[in-house]
């Protein structure tokens, strides 16, 4: 899920798919497919046995990886034959497969995990957690497949984009960065195994598994915090970052993408455990091992966005993300794109990273 958080973390990418007519233009995309998805579910439960979690979650695989490439081709506005020559089998592989199949399994555990929380078990009751489960996988990769495809699009047509959301920056930065990045998986992996523990001393596991999530929402959505303001300004102490930062940036960055992804993550680690390897219940081991995974994950993720808005920052001139907003002003850049200064002028935002 990292392609989303990039999405709406990093100015550049944000601008792209949050103008007027891409938002209309996605309420379409994410609308159809969800009806295909009802009937396809439908047409399943007479065909194969969807009461079986793994025959689900294939189901909505292969539902979202067919979304996914649909969806990408729609943002993407451009012909299979341009699409194939100019993006390459790799970045479509990957869209089908880690975005589509990938993104759409995690989606349906997450729906799923949410349920039995509520008591509302997949296990029991199949029929409704299972459509929803579908349904709601199958829109959200549609959303993300366009926003992809779009992204493409605009630096197709010379719009330059720093940080592309494939994850190849984040390779990258684990390869260069290792030094920096290890500190903050290490401490994740603690904070994580100490927060998944607060669930010990209650015997029913719901509520059990309610309160660790809780815990982990929590305590890792803030580690992903303290670790965003360290990859925003890498040459300081995250402390100097954090007090630089205004209370409104720092509580929206806590919630989003560090408390809203890592309560994701951990929502879908839960999910894994009940419904794949169908475990009645989460032990303290399994909780400890599965809040040490994401915690250090999303230490690490946090990280990232803060380094590439750190990149973004230093190689673009100081202009407000809420300038660029405007239709006036974008218009006027819009035409500078094939100038190096216009290049530079047209993705910029507050150099400080806190606002925006």
């Amino acid at each position: 899920m990292l392609h989303r958080m990039a999405l709406r973390v990093l100015p550049s990418l944000t601008l792209a798919v949050t103008e007027d007519a891409v938002r209309r233009q996605k309420r379409i995309v994410m609308f159809v497919p969800g009806l295909i998805a009802f009937g396809v579910y439908r047409l399943a439960q007479h065909l194969v046995p969807t009461t079986e979690p793994l025959v689900l979650l294939a189901i909505s695989s292969v539902v979202a990886m067919v979304t996914a490439l649909l969806a990408y081709r729609v943002g993407r506005a451009a012909p299979w034959s341009s699409i194939v020559s100019q993006d390459g089998l790799r970045l479509l592989g990957w869209l089908v497969g880690w975005i589509g199949g990938v993104y759409g399994i995690q989606l349906s555990l997450l729906v799923l995990t949410l349920l039995w929380i509520m008591h509302y078990s997949y296990l029991q009751h199949p029929d409704g957690p299972a459509m929803m489960a579908i349904i709601i996988s199958c829109t959200s990769v549609a959303r993300d497949a366009f926003e992809i495809g779009h992204v493409r699009k605009l630096s197709v047509l010379g719009r330059p984009f720093l940080t592309f959301p494939d994850g190849e920056q984040l390779r990258l930065l684990v390869q260069r960065r290792a030094w920096q990045l290890g500190p903050w998986a290490v401490v994740g992996m603690g904070i994580g195994a100490m927060a998944s523990l607060s669930g010990a001393g209650i015997d029913d596991a719901h509520n059990a598994a309610l309160v660790q999530l809780l815990s982990m929402t929590l305590l890792a959505g803030g580690l992903a915090l303290c670790a965003y303001l360290g990859g925003l300004n890498p040459s300081s102490s995250w402390i100097q970052t954090l007090r630089q930062t205004t209370p409104a940036e720092l509580l929206k960055y806590w919630w989003w993408p560090g408390m809203a992804f890592a309560s994701t993550y951990y929502l879908v680690a839960m999910g894994l455990v009940l419904f794949v390897i169908r475990q009645p219940g989460i032990t303290l081991g399994i909780a400890a091992v599965m809040g040490a995974v994401v915690a250090a994950m999303m230490a690490v993720y946090g990280y990232y966005l803060g380094y590439r808005r750190y990149v973004e920052n230093e190689q673009a001139p100081q202009l407000s993300s809420g300038m660029l907003r405007c239709p006036f002003v974008m218009g006027i850049l819009g035409k500078q794109v094939g100038s190096p200064k216009g290049v530079g002028v047209e993705w910029s935002f507050e150099k400080n990273g806190t606002k925006g």
